[in-house]
């Protein structure tokens, strides 16, 4: 796709429309109340919870796309200065309130920008996208998939959402004479906290702002702030930490629950580790995150006080294989650069697209070519190099690979901006 055409999730200048995937922190770092860049295309939902996020924000601004609906996008092509149309059609990620999925189709082909996602298998509402997705494409293949590749390594297999919170129920249960403490997200897991009160039959405290969201998502009669109606409360995820739990404990006897497709942290912690936001050298290093049980194996206790739950709104996995297969990309890239435990999704799905094939012509040169002589000289003067200073230096050489902080802002600024870069691949 041509640069300066559209962006998703990036809002620096540059662009003539842009796509918003869903209101999570992580994919809206740029916007304020002040941006006016160009019209922002969102869903209903998004649309009617951005005030929230963004008071004062000009909400003329905003184009609301309903689901499974082509919309076509009219734009200037920089390069000819003609006018062209880009096709969109937005479909339900299932990662949180008003997340969805944007099909973009044009000369480029078709382009699939999943943003965060989770595809189970066993929901209604998967099987929903999937015949949206599939009646959209009429047959054709995606050319270009930018997928969520959050949990993209085969370590990671969760139960569906629904069997996790069966796993939250149980912990609960198990706690009768406890408080329950809940980390959340400012906009997600009201799927969790609904099924909880209606099992239990109670109400469920949370925090001011969150009970405005709750009440602009059709919650009125399940939540509430007054701490003295219930013993379950979901706060805030960054105020979630061993600490906080154990200054609760002596008052009274509370248990924390951590819903999160992480085990965030193993082995030894201190009292001040707040469980939703690890630095980046705290999280596990080899990862190993295996539970596909509905009901047995129901939590992995991280502390004493805390209950980890593998309640995820990414896909695990074998989700996002499951999905690969189905839109069949002839190219795909993931849209989070850095995560505890990141792998190319094209490392694993490769096979399942036409980018390996792509790219085993990209290297096939014919023996005793010019361009095969250059690489392998190049590789025997690095060798001679590296074997010349060990000689000199006979004491243990450590060779550092350091990109920290550029992956750390990629983490940060998760998502992508269509660039010039990719307009060969449609």
């Amino acid at each position: 796709m041509e640069a300066g055409l559209i962006s998703v999730d990036r809002w620096a200048e540059g662009s003539q429309s842009y796509f918003l995937t869903h209101l999570h922190s992580d994919h809206t770092n740029g916007l304020s109340p002040k941006w006016s860049r160009g019209p922002l295309f969102c869903s209903r939902i998004t649309a009617k919870l951005f005030p929230c996020k963004f008071p004062g924000f000009s909400l003329s601004l905003l184009r609301v796309l309903e689901l499974g609906i082509w919309y076509h996008v009219p734009l200037v092509s920089s390069l000819t200065g003609s006018e062209t149309v880009v096709s969109v059609m937005a479909i339900d990620a299932q990662h949180c309130p008003g997340a969805v999925m944007y099909l973009f189709r044009g000369a480029f082909g078709f382009m699939l920008y999943t943003g965060d996602f989770r595809w189970e298998a066993s929901s209604e509402k998967a099987e929903m996208g999937r015949k949206m997705l599939l009646s959209a494409l009429n047959g054709m293949k995606v050319d270009t998939l930018h997928i969520d590749n959050t949990y993209c390594n085969p370590s990671y297999s969760f139960p569906s959402r629904k069997g996790a919170a069966k796993q939250v129920i149980d912990v609960i249960a198990a706690h009768p004479e406890h408080d329950i403490i809940i980390g959340i997200d400012n906009l997600g897991k009201e799927d969790l906290l609904v099924y909880i009160a209606h099992v239990l039959n109670i109400k469920i405290w949370v925090w001011p702002e969150r009970l405005q969201i709750m009440h602009l998502l059709g919650f009125h009669d399940i939540f509430t702030t007054k701490t003295s109606l219930t013993r379950v409360r979901a706060v805030p995820r960054y105020s979630f930490s061993i600490e906080t739990i154990e200054d609760m404990n002596e008052m009274r006897p509370t248990i924390g629950i951590m819903p999160s497709g992480l085990p965030w942290v193993v082995g030894s912690v201190d009292r001040s580790t707040r469980f939703f936001s690890p630095p980046l050298n705290s999280v596990q290093k080899n990862c190993s995150w295996n539970i596909n049980e509905e009901r047995d194996n129901p939590s992995k206790g991280l502390h004493l006080l805390i209950y980890s739950i593998p309640y995820s709104d990414h896909s695990c996995f074998s989700e996002i294989q499951d999905f690969v297969n189905l839109v069949q990309p002839a190219n795909m890239r993931g849209i989070v650069s850095s995560t505890s435990c990141y792998i190319d999704p094209r490392y694993f799905f490769g096979r399942q697209s036409n980018y390996l094939n792509s790219l085993r012509e990209s290297f096939e040169w014919e023996e005793g070519s010019d361009r095969l002589k250059s690489i392998r000289k190049k590789l025997d003067y690095g060798r001679y190099k590296i074997a010349q200073k060990c000689e000199k230096s006979p004491r243990q050489t450590r060779v550092d690979f350091s990109c920290g902080r550029v992956r750390r802002v990629r983490r940060k600024k998760r998502g992508a901006k269509i660039l010039e870069d990719q307009r060969n691949d449609g």
